[in-house]
């Protein structure tokens, strides 16, 4: 199988996993692990479209990959977003994502508080991250994985 249906594979599936957590187990369970596993989900979820798309993009010579993962992250938003109706607000969101699920793993301590996590930095700068965020994020993966998958299938046709 082609390496690029394999990530969109997985995609998908992060993405489903990533809105049951959000949508049905935390209602249910109220634990904040649920919200940085959904949030991580979502994160891996678009990871994996985005690898996606960089490999369709690469089987049929239309960029240049890199063993960088900035440098191919970068080719993705010049090159590609644009082919694949990803807007300038989605790019942001998807930086913010990235850049919150790193603070994450970084973090020396988090808590929860009523229906947020907060994460503390080292110089313990709070980052706040809300249930609705992160469903804000969740849809950004199904998205994604919707506009590539769309496109792909269109390419496949010609």
């Amino acid at each position: 199988m082609e390496k690029f249906l394999q990530h969109l594979q997985e995609s998908e599936k992060r993405a489903r996993t990533a809105d049951h957590l959000i949508y049905s187990a935390f209602p249910l369970v109220q634990d904040k692990m649920i919200i940085i596993n959904a949030l991580i989900e979502a994160k891996k979820s678009v990871s994996s479209c985005i690898n996606s798309i960089l490999q369709y993009e690469y089987l049929f010579r239309r960029i240049r990959l890199y063993s960088d993962p900035n440098l191919n992250f970068q080719i993705f938003v010049k090159k590609c977003s644009g082919r694949y109706n990803i807007s300038e607000g989605e790019i942001l969101k998807i930086k913010e994502l990235f850049n919150i699920v790193e603070k994450h793993r970084k973090s020396p301590a988090e808590f929860r508080k009523d229906n947020k996590v907060i994460i503390l930095s080292d110089n313990m700068v709070p980052e706040i991250i809300s249930v609705e965020m992160v469903k804000k994020f969740v849809f950004l993966a199904k998205s994604l994985f919707c506009k590539a998958k769309t496109k792909m299938q269109e390419c496949d046709k010609i």
